[in-house]
Formats: C-alpha cells, sequence, structure tokens
C-alpha cells in the first residue's frame, strides 16, 4: 500500500498554507467543553497549545489557553515569536511526530470566537460606498458631508452582539416610519441587510489620555477577520436622527472565526486612493514607511450565489487612520477591541458590499434562483470570503463569515 501523505503536505497554492496560519478557538468532539487556541494548516486546525507544550516552548502559557486574550496581551514581540515557531512546527519534518497527533479536521471541530471583545466601533471609510448613500438618499444634495474627507467617520457598536461565523441572527424589531407615513409603526425590519466589511482587532493597550500615532499601529493591532455588520435600514432611518445608528446596528455582528495575523498580509500592502484634500496632522501619512491600504478581495454571496466583489484596496481611510481617530481624544484601547473598516464597495455596480447600493434601496431587485431579492428574507443566508495576495504569488485565505436570517422571536 502506498504511505499515506502527511496532513502537513499541502496542495500547491493552498490558500492555509505556513504563509497563513490565521488563529482561532475550536473545541473538539471528544471534548465538546474544553476551548482550545488552534491554527489553521490547509484543512486541519493544529490545537497550538497542545503542540506548545509537547515541544516543551516557552509559549505554552499564551497558547495553551480557552482564548487568544493571553496572546493578543502579549505584544507585537511575542506574537513575531509565536508565528516563527508555529511556521517551524508545521514546516520542519523532524517535528511531524508531534504534530501530526494534534491536528484535527476543520469540518470536525466547532469553532468559537475566539477572543473576548471589549469595545465596538464600526467605520465609513469606502468613499464609493458613502457617496451611493448619498446619492440614493440626498439626491438633490452632495453626495459626502462637508466632514468626510477630513476625518474617518464612526460609531460605537455593541460589543455583546459580536457573534462568530455561522450564528443565526433573529429579524430585529423596531420603530419605522416611512416618509409618507402619518405615524411610526412596530414590527420586524423589512429592509434587513448586510454590510460587508473588515474588522481589526486590537491586542495591546493604550494609556487612557495619550493618543496613538499612525506609525503605532502593528503595536496595537494583532490581526484583522471579516465581518458583516447587519442593519435594520427601515429602523435605522427613523431613529438615528440626531444621534446616528443605534438599535437598527446593535442586534448582531458576525466575525470570522479566524483572525489572520497582520505579519501574513505583507505581500497585500498597498497605497490608499489618493487624497483630495490636505489631512491634519495626525492622520497625515504620506510620509509613512509602509503603505497604509490592504488588497484584499472579497466575495459576498446569498444562498450560495455571487452578488458583489468588493475591492478593499478601493478603501479611503486606512485602518491606521481609524486607530489614530479613535484615540485621538484620549480614549483608551482595551485588549480585544474591535473596529470595523466600514461596507467596502468598489467602482462597479457588481462591487458594492450592500443590498441598499446593490438595489438601489430596493429600485433595482437582484435576480436570485429562488426569486428576487431587494432586502433580506428569513431563511436567507449570506457568506462573505476573502483572499489577498501572498509571498511569491500565492494567496493568503482570509477563511469566511455566514450567518443566517431566523424569524423575528
Amino acid at each position: 500500500m502506498p504511505e499515506q501523505s502527511s496532513p502537513l503536505e499541502l496542495a500547491e497554492g493552498d490558500p492555509f498554507g505556513p504563509h497563513n496560519l490565521p488563529y482561532g478557538v475550536f473545541s473538539a468532539p471528544d471534548r465538546p467543553g474544553e476551548r482550545r487556541v488552534g491554527v489553521r494548516i490547509g484543512g486541519h486546525v493544529l490545537d497550538a497549545g497542545a503542540a506548545a507544550l509537547a515541544l516543551g516552548s516557552p509559549y505554552a502559557q499564551l497558547l495553551a489557553q480557552p482564548d487568544l486574550m493571553p496572546l493578543l496581551a502579549a505584544g507585537r514581540t511575542a506574537w513575531s515569536d509565536v508565528r516563527r515557531a508555529l511556521t517551524a512546527w508545521v514546516t520542519v519534518p523532524a517535528h511531524r511526530p508531534d504534530i501530526e497527533p494534534l491536528l484535527h479536521p476543520v469540518d470536525s471541530v466547532t469553532l468559537h470566537l475566539p477572543y473576548r471583545v471589549a469595545d465596538y466601533v464600526d467605520f465609513y471609510a469606502s468613499e464609493h460606498h458613502a457617496t451611493n448613500v448619498g446619492r440614493i438618499f440626498r439626491p438633490d444634495g452632495d453626495a459626502l458631508t462637508p466632514n468626510w474627507k477630513h476625518l474617518p467617520i464612526g460609531y460605537h457598536g455593541r460589543a455583546g452582539t459580536v457573534v462568530v461565523s455561522g450564528t443565526d441572527v433573529a429579524r430585529p424589531s423596531g420603530q419605522r416610519k416611512a416618509p409618507a407615513d402619518p405615524a411610526p409603526v412596530f414590527g420586524p425590519s423589512v429592509k434587513l441587510d448586510i454590510e460587508a466589511e473588515v474588522g481589526f482587532v486590537v491586542g495591546t493597550s493604550s494609556e487612557q489620555g495619550r493618543p496613538v500615532a499612525l506609525a503605532d499601529f502593528r503595536e496595537h493591532v494583532f490581526g484583522l477577520s471579516l465581518l458583516n455588520d447587519w442593519s435594520a435600514r427601515d429602523i435605522q432611518a427613523w431613529e438615528y436622527v440626531p444621534l446616528g445608528p443605534f438599535l437598527g446596528k446593535s442586534f448582531a455582528t458576525s466575525v470570522s472565526a479566524w483572525v489572520t495575523p497582520l505579519e501574513a498580509l505583507d505581500a497585500a500592502r498597498t497605497a490608499p486612493p489618493e487624497r483630495d484634500f490636505p489631512l491634519l496632522p495626525y492622520l497625515d501619512d504620506a510620509d509613512e514607511e509602509e503603505p497604509g491600504g490592504f488588497d484584499l478581495r472579497l466575495s459576498v454571496a446569498i444562498n450560495g450565489q455571487v452578488v458583489a466583489e468588493p475591492p478593499f484596496s478601493t478603501m479611503y481611510w486606512t485602518a491606521a487612520q481609524q486607530l489614530a481617530q479613535m484615540t485621538v481624544n484620549g480614549a483608551s484601547l482595551r485588549t480585544g477591541d474591535l473596529y470595523g473598516s466600514g461596507t467596502i464597495s468598489g467602482a462597479e455596480p457588481a462591487q458594492r458590499g450592500s443590498l441598499l447600493e446593490l438595489t438601489w434601496n430596493g429600485r433595482d431587485p437582484l435576480e436570485l434562483p429562488e426569486g428576487k431579492r431587494t432586502f433580506l428574507e428569513d431563511g436567507d443566508t449570506v457568506t462573505i470570503t476573502a483572499w489577498a495576495p501572498g509571498p511569491d504569488g500565492t494567496r493568503v485565505g482570509l477563511g469566511e463569515v455566514t450567518g443566517r436570517i431566523v424569524t423575528a422571536p
């Protein structure tokens, strides 16, 4: 009989090869109540804590944990050291006898939210998205608000309703009022939408009263995940004046089970779009050593049908600028803070990251195999996937974030 190949021998071009190694938290079928830090390699998850213990690694205290919080808090030097160690564990043949028994097929484990979300902030950083929204709701006025090109606009969301990919999303209820209605009514949202985003996960904290500079982005941000910031457009339209999003956004935010470390995305760094106005010094990245953008290619599918392919490289405001804006007033960072990029949309109609834009607020329904869609219906499943260019022509897989809409309770 031919010798069985090792699960560490991956097919050429596997987006979850040693160049990637995203982190997650899983439980195995034989120990469903025990959560473990895992690292994805190909179609398997490596029990990172057990591997560290088996190999006598000094990083066992960071990895033999039920979530990523100790590793996130350990800081950039530890992140790099652990990544180098993990790369060696899955590539050096001498380690295989210790590593192979600790690999679990991805489809055999349960994946959990990999960190405890401390705070959640969502931004509005795509010029194409903001322009489309402005044209929909202010057809006779300026598409962008006067402040949009001068600072990354954002709002504080609800950390407690961030859920891991695969969690069902109950249709939210609230007040809504169409312009012609004499009074508001209460009931389930009839304009339930998606927002295809990227979320950035904060590792090390910062001191209150001390802003975080652009150059310190890598010192604080551990990695990124795909994110879907579900939106009830009808509830939001009635409630948001004058204080902004509230119940129309806070019912659920879905994130991928995998956190891709920033170091895995070095080959995907790219320059952001050219800025139209001079930026204030704390946001001016013209002289930064590395470009602030990321070349991430997203794909949005509803019930398995791809409806959009938004390019993250078109985002006007970078993740470093968003971090600077979050803290410029002295607000502190905490380990586990999560901030979303805002809806990602490109210049083309097929690159729009929300149904609000794709259907132009319901005017132009999407044609799906199961029927037309303006906004989401109960039973619809939304899946966002993505990849980025990796070293030497490889691809870095960013996993997926998926959620199914269920009837309001």
